[in-house]
Formats: C-alpha cells, structure tokens, sequence
C-alpha cells in the first residue's frame, strides 16, 4: 500500500507520517524465477497430461500415494478426526457464510424491461458451470478459504466445484481444510498443491472436463498459474500480500489497533499494515504497544518484518483528509474505530471489506464468522474492483426480443449511424426489415 504523490499534492488539508515502510510497496510478486518456472510447468503439463501432473506432485508434493482423489467417505469422515471445538467453529462458520452468500443471491434476480411497445429486454442470472477452487494447506492451513471459494459457488447454484489442496508432511490432506470444503457443498477433492493442481483443473485432467473458473489463494507460484492461465479460464483475482489498514481517533484503544495491525502482518513478513489518525497521541501509543506485543508474539519472526519494513502511521490533520489518504491506499482490509464510524463509512470508497467500530476485527471475518467473504482486491485493486461474491459466479446474461410493432422503433436509427459508419452490412439488416414492414402494411 502506497500513497499516490498526485492524490498527496491535491489533499485539501495537511498530514505526516511518525513512520514510513522501509520498503516502497510490497515485495516483487512477478519475479523472472517464478515466471519462468510457471511457464515451464504449464507447458509441460499441457503437453505431458495427467502423467506430467503426478510426477510434479511427486517432485513437489512428495507425493507417493496411489489415488489423489479422496472419496466421498474420507470427506466426510475428516471431520470425526478434528477436537469438538475445532469441528462446530468450522460448522458455524459455513453455516454463516452460506447464509450471507444466499442472501446475496436473492438480490440478484432476472428481470425483463420493455423499453418500447414490442422491444422486450432483460437479464437471467445463470451460474458458471464448473468452478475449481485452490485451497492453501502449507504454513498456515487456511480453514475458512473453503467457505469463501466453493461454499459460495455453490450458493450460486454452480453445478460443479472440484477441489485441490496440498498434502501434509504425513502424505494425506488437511482434516480441517477438507472438512471445511465437504461442509461448503463441493463435489470432488484431490490431494494435489502448486501449479500442477490449477494446471489439472484448468486443463481437465482429472477425470473431468476442464473447469471454467479457478478460485483461491496461493503462493507466488500459484499467483502466477493463476495470471498465465487466466484467458483459459477465469479467476476471482490476482492477489498479492494480506493487507490491512485502520483509521482511528483519540478515541480508540491503541492496545486494540495494535493488535489488529499485527494480525494482519501475520499472514507474512511482506504484509503491508497501516494506521492513519487524526489523533498523533494515538498514533505514537500504537507503535509503542506495536513493539511490545511484537516481544510476546509466536509469530513475531513473520509478523515483527512485516510491520518493521511495510508497517505506516500517517497523522492526519482532520477526518477528510484521513479519508482521502485511505481512499487513495485502497486496503483489502480496512477498520474504522472512531467516535462517528458512520461519517466515514458514508464516505469512504475505496477498500475490499470494512470493519466498523472497535468490536469488529477483521480475523471474524478471516475465519469465516462474519459470513462476508475475505478473498479481497489487494495493491490498490479496491480502487476498481470488489472483492469474491455470489456475483462472481453468476453470468447476467441480457437478452432481447423484438417484434414486428418495434421495428419503427429501432431499424431507422440503426440504419442511419451504420451509413454514417460506413458499415452497410449492418445497415441493411435494419432496412430489409423496414421494406418487409412496408410491404406488409
């Protein structure tokens, strides 16, 4: 997250910065190494079909197993394997997103709109009809991406939701991570990580015709498959670093901000998190109680890098000006804790989700309990995209139905801007059918 120095210039209002990432933007996503290995791997993969694909999860994966599918048995039994809490927190936290996904759905409806007598318009929503989702297994198991990924593809009304994700070090699949999929509704889940899985899925190699959508989180490398094979399929979006960015006053407890920063930096040591206040009071408590709760931390090796060379603190002189500065940082994740959360939410555009007032943390939604969904626009993206929704499943398909009476209506014109274009092809579709609309009355 970086400021534009044209929006700075422009700021109405004064601001200043008790502290500035040591590094401008985060780490380089698109490294030659990775862009070569990636394109190496899908070619060969394309070329070399399911063969290709297994000797890569043997080479990466470790895999040494007979089938990589697991069966719809070993889905559902994942979860008698997990502690009681751990398996009723996953249970509620797919409930809750379904829930919020369905509702979305709702408000997408089919619509017709006569425009003229006899010009009949409108929109249905129809659901891709295969999806594939990636869910992370590796350092950190992402439970929850289940939930966001298949559960709401399937709260669409996609058809067909196939899985992958990476095996653990004891050669099966992630208990929680499966169960969390096998609870979201998905039809089929391999044991395959890395490149080779969104190859399979994009290429129809697993015993099934080719997704048409691939969805989820990864490591650069998956990153990457996801950017090459983008045009062979669709993706939700291409996503860098976790993000996260608060604005707060003097009202907030800095004890709070402190630790909802460092939550984010957890994700990993090149994840941007940003503070901007209109309180400088505020701002310096949140760096001490930043470097304390960093001495106590299990994961300050990840965290404490993150916030040292990407972490900021601007102070901003008034409450216009710290929305102008966040408009302009475009966060994932942005929380708002401010004694008028409504001001700024009324005016505030640009960010992937938002957390208001000091109860809301942005890990609630991480984890599935707040049911929105936590796959976000990152590196400015808000600025022109929102993040994964029911919507994204769905195709709003327009049609149009003309009759006889409505040709008055639009040939004429038609054919007049296709003269004026030179395109008289497209001109005399409209004028035979005035001549056969003047011959018939």
């Amino acid at each position: 997250m970086q400021f534009t120095p044209a929006v700075l210039a422009s700021l109405n209002g004064t601001f200043h910065h008790l502290k500035s990432p040591l590094i401008e933007g985060p780490a380089a996503q698109r490294e030659p190494e990775v862009i070569d290995t990636v394109s190496r791997m899908l070619h060969d993969i394309e070329r070399g079909g399911r063969d290709a694909v297994m000797r890569y999860a043997a080479e990466l994966d470790g895999w040494a197993g007979d089938d990589i599918e697991l069966t719809e048995e070993q889905m559902k039994s994942s979860g008698d394997r997990l502690p009681a809490p751990l398996r009723e927190a996953i249970e509620l936290g797919s409930e809750r997103t379904q829930a919020f996904a369905r509702k979305q759905r709702s408000h997408l409806t089919d619509f017709d709109l006569e425009l003229v007598p006899g010009l009949m318009t409108g929109v249905r929503y129809v659901p891709i009809s295969r999806v594939g989702a990636y869910l992370p297994a590796g350092r950190f198991p992402l439970t929850a991406s289940a939930f966001m990924t298949v559960g709401v593809a399937k709260a669409a009304g996609v058809p067909s939701v196939v899985a992958c994700t990476p095996p653990q070090p004891d050669g099966g699949a992630n208990d929680a991570v499966v169960y969390a999929a096998y609870l979201s509704g998905v039809d089929r889940v391999f044991t395959l990580g890395g490149v080779q899985a969104l190859a399979a899925m994009a290429f129809g190699l697993l015993e099934d015709a080719p997704v048409d959508m691939l969805v989820g989180a990864g490591n650069a490398y998956v990153a990457e498959a996801k950017r090459q094979l983008f045009g062979t399929v669709a993706i939700d979006l291409l996503a860098g670093p976790s993000e996260v960015a608060v604005i707060a006053d003097d009202s907030a407890d800095p004890e709070i901000v402190a630790a909802d920063l460092l939550g984010q930096a957890e994700h990993g040591p090149n994840s941007p998190a940003a503070l901007v206040t209109t309180s400088e009071r505020l701002g310096r408590a949140v760096i001490d109680s930043v470097t304390r709760q960093l001495e106590t931390l299990d994961t300050a090796h990840i965290a404490g890098p993150a916030w040292h060379n990407y972490g900021s603190v601007t102070v901003a002189d008034n409450a216009d000006v710290a929305i102008a500065l966040m408009d302009d940082l475009a966060p994932e994740h942005l929380e708002v804790i401010t004694t008028d959360d409504a001001y700024y939410h009324e005016r505030l555009r640009n960010y992937g989700s938002i957390f208001l007032g000091e109860w809301s943390t942005v890990a609630y939604s991480d984890k599935g309990m707040a049911g929105t969904n936590h796959v976000l626009p990152t590196a400015g993206g808000a600025k022109h995209s929102a993040g994964l929704s029911v919507s994204r499943f769905l195709k709003p398909l327009t049609y149009q139905r003309v009759a006889r009476e409505a040709t008055g209506h639009v040939a004429p014109a038609v054919a007049v801007i296709s003269e004026s274009e030179g395109m008289s092809a497209h001109q005399a579709t409209a004028t035979m059918r005035l001549d056969r609309l003047s011959d018939t009355q």
